[in-house]
């Protein structure tokens, strides 16, 4: 069977953020692989780069997860489930491709209900 690499990546432009972090978790556990050194090896690759856009990640949801829940509501737009399964996901990418005083902004917001936030 011959994989249509095309369609694969179509399919992938329409999923949300929480479907493709299930989907990274999913093939982690198939074939027992990581997918954190090769970010982790991209990361070191850009590192000299200035950077003008940010991913917010959610590493943790601290004690006010419920707060939590409702910070990533209004950041996101999601509904309450859909928030909900996020922040239980972490860690997990919140906003992708922010601008640095928005990502700050996204990482005080979260912090401040206890969160813990990594800007990548």
């Amino acid at each position: 069977m011959a994989l249509d690499k095309d369609k694969i990546i179509e399919d992938l432009k329409g999923a949300s953020i929480l479907e493709l972090n299930d989907l990274v978790k999913a093939i982690e556990d198939e074939f027992d692989v990581s997918a954190a050194a090769p970010v982790a090896a991209a990361g070191a690759a850009d590192a000299g780069a200035a950077k003008s856009e940010f991913d917010v990640e959610l590493t943790d949801a601290g004690q006010e997860k419920v707060k939590v829940i409702k910070e990533i509501r209004d950041i996101t737009g999601k509904g309450l489930l859909d928030a909900k399964k996020l922040v239980d996901g972490a860690p997990v990418v919140v906003k992708e491709g922010a601008s640095e005083d928005d990502a700050n902004k996204i990482k005080e917001q979260l912090e401040g209900v206890g969160a813990t936030v990594t800007l990548k």
